[in-house]
């Protein structure tokens, strides 16, 4: 049975590695997956897990931005020590809203965590990444230098809402951020940066109010195979909006939606 589990958990992670920074919602898929393998009452299913195994995702970003996130960076002329230091301060005031409704809401997450929310999610997101394309924003914000504070907390506003599953956090602020005029580029950077105080908190807070046996071995399992396929993942969204909208993860989550619907209203 454990080694039942611990390949449940390499799926799994592999799964969150891909979802975690594609707009299409992590925590969305690992509830779904977790569903379909009939994972009930196993700790892969925990509340804890599925948001510890983010860490790993995250690990990700800061390992492929590391030289981006540094101000310490010997490299760097001071002003551009200056500029990360002003990255960072944008990224703490983006995560204050979702930090405080983290802890006010914390309690009643699990109560979000069913297909109904999650299909619903998947379908409202994926009409507003295809009408947002459509309206072809201008944009006016193409470096995070050029993004204000006032701009960075109303991206933080959006990341709100990924509180409920299958809304995808990047997705959010991603957005968001193109909703207030950045580049696809910029939004996804951006969204990328404020994963790392946001789910480093959301994973303390998790692991210090979980009631039950934490089984590292497992927790350790997906987090390892979730770092390594985030660095594929994290690369390839980059290069992908270079050339290509977001319209695409949009059907994408419709589609996804229409299959979860079928399944749970006449499949199961």
């Amino acid at each position: 049975m454990l080694i039942i589990e611990m390949l449940k958990s390499v799926f799994l992670g592999i799964v969150e590695g891909i979802t975690e920074w594609l707009p299409v919602s992590s925590t969305g898929h690992l509830i779904l997956f977790n569903e379909f393998m009939n994972n009930e009452g196993s700790f892969l299913n925990s509340d804890l897990y599925i948001y510890v195994i983010q860490l790993g995702a995250i690990l990700a970003v800061v390992t492929h931005f590391f030289h981006k996130l540094n101000p310490f960076a010997p490299s760097k002329s001071v002003q551009e020590k200056k500029d990360t230091w002003q990255m960072w301060f944008k990224v703490i005031a983006a995560c204050i809203p979702a930090a405080v409704a983290g802890l006010l809401l914390n309690d009643y997450m699990e109560n979000f965590e069913n297909w109904q929310v999650v299909s619903a999610a998947l379908i409202i997101y994926g009409i507003a990444f295809i009408v947002i394309e459509k309206m072809n924003k201008k944009t006016t914000i193409t470096s995070i230098n050029d993004l204000s504070y006032k701009n960075a907390v109303a991206i933080g506003l959006f990341q709100v809402l990924s509180i409920i599953p299958g809304t995808s956090r990047s997705g959010s602020t991603i957005l968001g951020g193109m909703l207030l005029g950045t580049s696809r580029s910029v939004a996804a950077e951006f969204s990328f940066f404020l994963a790392i105080p946001i789910m480093f908190g959301v994973s303390a807070l998790k692991i210090a109010t979980y009631e039950g046996i934490i089984n590292w071995v497992l927790l350790g399992i997906g987090m390892v195979v979730s770092y390594a396929v985030s660095m594929l993942a994290i690369r390839f969204l980059m290069n992908f909006v270079k050339k290509h909208s977001f319209s695409s993860f949009g059907w994408y989550r419709i589609a996804l939606a229409i299959v979860v619907i079928l399944y749970f209203t006449v499949i199961r």
